[in-house]
């Protein structure tokens, strides 16, 4: 009876599991409770990570299970109830000292050659042809980021949603109230919008101290320093439209914890529309001349004219 409780046991836990996967294959663009593993690429960037990781991952698994049974193999077949007696003479062997030294040499050497080339991918090393077709500065602040679109004439400040911050901060908040709150403390008030098949360059600093500004659905974590100024790049492809959640990933104080980063991607003529929109509700058109109010004589109060025409007119002599 005690054996089958466990097997039951054993069985739902993997079916527990399984179901995690099977929530996470739906939903790729936020982690879930229970996740298992790494989220698949959205960005080229991040593919490559998410490619090394597995392939890394089934090489040690390989090894786990050709050590395990080796050293499984060795305990049943030479144990002491079967009369095996230990080999005290054994001292060295050369063969064996090449080979278990050999072939983690082979297997780094392996590893090593493709994942040189996605770094420099990643860092762009390679010299790409292809140019940034829009670069956006991040600036880290206490506690909140910064982002200018250059040549747009375009920059605003993104935060906790205030929602948030209150849940937060009210000592009287309940359980209840902050699970209804989506998205509680990884959203933000103003997130960045940048549109989808477009190769843009970011540049990356501090104002005060180091933050830095880290989006996993990117496949990259840059540091934002005072004084210096890091660069990365992104390009985001149509088919992964949608919004993708980070952190500020050096701790920078004590609200380092609630200052998450939020990034829309969109089309590029969801892109300019959002843009114009931008623009004009931070920037409003001054007030046309014609548009200026006009005062009549008849509208001038009867004292301020009285004092008007007593003052005599100024020289324009020479």
């Amino acid at each position: 009876m005690m054996k089958t409780n466990r097997i039951t046991a054993m069985l739902t836990g993997l079916l527990g599991s399984l179901a995690s996967l099977a929530v996470f294959a739906d939903d790729t663009k936020e982690p879930q409770h229970w996740q298992l593993n790494m989220t698949d690429g959205v960005t080229a960037s991040s593919q490559n990570a998410y490619d090394s990781h597995m392939t890394m991952f089934w090489v040690c698994v390989v090894i786990g299970i050709v050590v395990f049974a080796a050293m499984g193999y060795a305990m049943f077949k030479f144990r002491k109830s079967k009369g095996a007696v230990p080999d005290t003479s054994f001292t060295h062997s050369t063969t064996l000292e090449i080979i278990w030294t050999g072939i983690p040499i082979v297997i780094l050497i392996a590893s090593a050659i493709p994942a040189t080339g996605k770094v420099i991918d990643l860092y762009n090393a390679n010299h790409s042809a292809k140019p940034y077709e829009m670069t956006i500065k991040v600036t880290g602040q206490q506690w909140l980021w910064s982002y200018e679109y250059k040549g747009e004439d375009l920059q605003f400040t993104s935060r906790l949603d205030r929602e948030s911050d209150r849940l937060r901060q009210d000592p009287t908040s309940s359980k209840e109230a902050i699970n209804a709150h989506k998205h509680y403390l990884r959203d933000v008030d103003n997130p960045l919008v940048i549109p989808a098949d477009t190769r843009i360059r970011f540049v990356i600093t501090g104002d005060d101290v180091i933050h830095a500004w880290w989006v996993p659905a990117l496949g990259w974590k840059q540091d934002a320093i005072p004084g210096v100024i890091n660069e990365a790049w992104t390009e985001v492809p149509a088919a992964k439209i949608g919004m993708y959640r980070g952190v500020c990933a050096e701790l920078c104080g004590k609200d380092h914890g609630f200052m998450p980063i939020v990034v829309k991607v969109v089309s590029k003529a969801d892109y300019k529309t959002w843009l114009a929109e931008r623009k004009a509700a931070l920037n409003p058109a001054p007030v046309a001349a014609s548009d200026a109010a006009t005062i009549d004589a008849g509208d001038v109060p009867a004292d301020e004219a009285a004092a008007q025409a007593a003052t005599p007119a100024a020289n324009t002599q020479p």
